[in-house]
């Protein structure tokens, strides 16, 4: 069983911490266990209990009428949902479960109905990246099991690479693009979704993928000279220093722009590099890439 803290309760349901503490007096539907130090922690149940409140609450239900509900009760309400966005969120909110309780075949199945009714394209930018988005927080807080990141991410894996061969070829673009993760860092999802919406536009790639010393990357840039470097960290690790990774690659690779997206750029305060360009959101990503084609 995971042990999830309030925080991620905020982070993967979008309820403020606040909020659910108030819940937790009012109802009857979270009752957290303590650590020792008297600390929340709250199990899988809870998760996919909140997840599901908050669904049903953002979209009309009151809390007061949802507490008086079965958990069946829940469950069959949240499938009623019909908007459009609600039944996005209710996917992702399944993936999310699948996910936290290893149920691999089911969280794949999602993924494949999706698939067959809106195309991978869709099922790339409407479900997959938000997915990665969400559970992004937890691999960075080390709160689910490298088990369970590990079985998730070969699925997706297999789903992204299946977007990029699939892209039709358009017009090549004279930018290209050297995209890679540094040494150290293997959560190689979010950059195959660059390569994606890259490819997708047109735009050349050179992919190294993830784990790549900085003397391979000055190696291909001597060779191919890419117009601009490209990196997205979906989490960074314990042993890895964020700073003196930008520091480095500046100072070995000056005279390239280098964007950098993900979780660990959205907060990001540090003045970096002139030639360090910070996406922090998908919006960004997308206008960034919509202005090279």
């Amino acid at each position: 069983m995971n042990a999830f803290t309030i925080k991620d309760l905020e982070n993967l349901s979008g309820i403020k911490a606040h909020t659910i503490r108030i819940w937790e007096q009012r109802y009857a539907f979270l009752n957290p266990q303590r650590t020792d130090t008297n600390i929340r922690y709250y199990s899988n149940v809870e998760l996919q209990r909140i997840l599901n409140i908050a669904l049903l609450n953002k979209y009309g239900f009151k809390v007061s009428h949802i507490n008086k509900m079965t958990e069946e009760e829940i469950n069959e309400k949240v499938l009623t949902l019909s908007q459009l966005e609600a039944q996005k969120e209710r996917l992702l909110n399944e993936l999310i479960c699948h996910m936290i309780d290893m149920k691999m075949d089911r969280f794949e199945s999602v993924l494949d109905k999706y698939i067959s009714v809106r195309g991978v394209e869709k099922t790339i930018t409407q479900i997959i990246f938000p997915f990665m988005e969400r559970i992004g927080i937890l691999w960075l807080t080390n709160h689910i099991n490298p088990a369970q990141e590990h079985l998730v991410t070969n699925i997706v894996r297999q789903k992204l690479i299946l977007g990029i061969e699939n892209v039709k070829l358009q017009a090549d673009s004279k930018t290209s693009l050297l995209l890679f993760l540094p040494e150290g860092e293997y959560h190689e999802l979010g950059l195959l979704f660059i390569h994606y919406l890259l490819k997708s536009k047109g735009i050349k790639v050179l992919y190294l993928g993830a784990n790549v010393p900085i003397r391979d990357v000055e190696f291909l840039v001597k060779e191919k000279s890419p117009d601009i470097l490209y990196i997205h960290l979906t989490s960074i690790g314990n042993n890895f220093n964020l700073e003196k990774f930008i520091t480095n690659i500046s100072n070995k690779i000056p005279d390239k722009p280098i964007v950098v997206s993900g979780l660990p750029f959205q907060t990001y305060k540090k003045s970096v590099p002139v030639n360090f360009h910070l996406k922090k959101s998908l919006s960004e990503v997308t206008e960034f890439i919509n202005n090279l084609s």
